[in-house]
């Protein structure tokens, strides 16, 4: 594999011969790190980056773009085999083995954070982090509560930094109606809905409940990822929504007012199958501002309803 990789390095380094080189460190960094990746050898990442430090600058883009195809294309070829040698199987010990990614940092809506600043004097930053890594948390107990494996991609963001890149890249986000749980069925995009574009969700006005749902736009990943972690189902944590004070439901008739969390989530199986996606919300009292408290007492349910909806899409014969 090195040889093809040199070969590509040294296709590139004569094509552009013509032009002077700009020799920066920065390709060959670029360069070694997915190469890293691919081998698990540190060697051979030192190799690559010691033939990129002769390639021009002018080559970084189509190198870089070969590079990670090829990463790609080998690391999918290896979970295939994989997948073909067990397919119908589960994991180790009969149980399944979940990962679950966190949502993106702009895809946080909160309506709490000054008030939780004010009592904790946590940065917004610190505050966003917090409850990012708290609805990870939860999900994580859960699921091992109920016996299956976890990989949970905030319990070392440096070490799964390159992962989450890479699955953010691979994913398009779709503002579609709720499923109905106790039928579901995957959800489907209606005529006139729009994507998210550039950060900004352009979808029709209508009196449907809906929510952010997670597609798979390069239909490797997941095959990808199940190769390289051994994991079958896939929670994708889309977007969080803390809403401010309104009127009380579960509070009622004590004179408090509420606030509610809103997890937006999508699962897939290793077969990038949808097998349950939508909202999972919880009420809780409009005084509380302590993170910790938040976490542990009230998205901890959340995580629960979400827990037991997976093992529902996952039972034979539900």
């Amino acid at each position: 594999m090195i040889k093809i990789i040199s070969f590509i390095v040294k296709f590139f380094g004569r094509a552009s011969e013509a032009h002077p080189a700009n020799t920066e460190s920065s390709l060959a960094v670029g360069l070694s790190a997915p190469i890293f990746l691919l081998f698990g050898d540190k060697k051979v990442s030192g190799r690559v980056k010691r033939i990129s430090a002769a390639i021009p600058h002018a080559a970084v883009c189509k190198l870089a773009s070969v590079t990670f195809a090829l990463l790609l294309n080998t690391q999918f070829s290896s979970a295939q085999n994989t997948t073909i040698g067990n397919k119908g199987k589960e994991t180790a010990g009969g149980l399944h083995k979940v990962m679950i990614i966190p949502f993106e940092p702009k895809l946080y809506n909160s309506e709490i954070d000054y008030l939780v600043n004010k009592e904790t004097k946590l940065t917004g930053k610190e505050i966003k982090f917090k409850f990012r890594d708290g609805i990870n948390e939860q999900l994580f107990k859960a699921f091992k509560n109920t016996k299956y494996g976890v990989v949970d991609l905030m319990e070392d963001t440096a070490k799964y930094k390159k992962d989450m890149i890479g699955i953010y890249s691979n994913l398009n986000y779709e503002y579609v109606k709720v499923p109905d749980q106790e039928n579901y069925k995957p959800p489907q995009k209606d005529k006139g809905e729009k994507q998210v574009e550039k950060g900004q969700i352009k979808v029709e006005t209508t009196n449907d409940v809906r929510f952010m749902n997670a597609k798979i736009s390069n239909a490797k990943l997941v095959p990808m990822l199940y190769g390289k972690y051994k994991t079958d189902v896939f929670i994708f944590v889309n977007q969080l929504d803390i809403k401010a004070a309104m009127s009380s439901t579960e509070f009622a008739g004590t004179g408090n007012e509420y606030r509610k969390i809103v997890v937006h989530y999508t699962v897939y199986t290793y077969d990038a199958k949808e097998i349950n996606s939508g909202i999972a919300e919880q009420e809780f009292p409009a005084d509380l501002n302590d993170p910790n408290k938040i976490i542990n007492k009230y998205f901890s349910k959340v995580a629960e309803t979400i827990n037991a909806r997976v093992v529902k899409a996952l039972t034979p014969g539900k």
